[in-house]
């Protein structure tokens, strides 16, 4: 078993919850109130912003240009395809996606963002990798159980986004998977430990992204500032 394969082994409780948490289990019945929807793209929105940055930090600790060629073609996939299921969320809940940008992160998110970037500026390329995995390899995974379980028709009001990262199979995560398996044959036991602790940290804070949607999480008192602020402080 491969190193990226023994870290999904340890990490399967989490994935399980993850796949059981309401908000997955109301993309698969097509039940979710607007507002959660709206909620989830303006938060993943950023969170998507902030994935780049670290595909950046990567590039510049890679050691080949097929390494960078890897973290480019991500970058530009965020930019010009990952738009697509927000646009599938957004056109349910009858909203334009131009509108739901610039917004301040909810907590959740805030702890997950600084969770990636800290690793990114303070770890080697391995333990970026470990870090950044668990984000395309649940979502490849929450796709491929709705398209066989739920087996949606193009009636079915998420068929766009579950067949979006349904059928991611063959990019980014095999990718990555692969890169950190590399990694981990050459690694001193204290950064392959690194490693599996960033990857559990970023499954447990992927189903808490989920549940910050679901529950329409937000700050205990209201942040002092409004959309532009917000944008232009970042």
């Amino acid at each position: 078993m491969g190193f990226s394969q023994e870290l999904r082994r340890q990490a399967d409780e989490i994935y399980q919850a993850i796949f059981d948490h309401p908000f997955v289990k109301g993309i698969a019945s097509g039940q979710l109130g607007r507002e959660q929807l709206i909620h989830y793209v303006k938060q993943d929105y950023e969170y998507l912003n902030a994935y780049m940055r670290i595909y950046g930090i990567a590039v510049s600790k890679s050691r080949t240009r097929e390494e960078m060629a890897m973290f480019n073609e991500q970058i530009d996939f965020i930019l010009n395809s990952e738009i697509h299921p927000h646009q599938n969320f957004c056109r349910v809940a009858g909203v334009k996606f131009e509108e739901m940008q610039g917004y301040p992160l909810a907590p959740s998110a805030h702890h997950y963002i600084r969770h990636m970037l800290t690793v990114a500026h303070e770890g080697s390329l391995g333990e970026i990798y470990a870090v950044l995995l668990p984000c395309p390899w649940t979502y490849l995974e929450i796709g491929q159980r709705l398209l066989e379980e739920v087996k949606p028709t193009p009636e079915h009001p998420f068929y766009e986004w579950i067949h979006f990262y349904g059928q991611r199979s063959g990019g980014v995560t095999e990718k990555f998977a692969r890169a950190l398996d590399r990694w981990a044959e050459t690694a001193h036991p204290a950064e392959r430990q690194r490693m599996t602790e960033h990857f559990l940290q970023s499954c447990q804070l992927e189903y808490l992204f989920w549940d910050m949607a679901y529950r329409l999480e937000d700050w205990p008192v209201a942040m002092p500032m409004n959309r532009l602020d917000s944008a232009a402080s970042r």
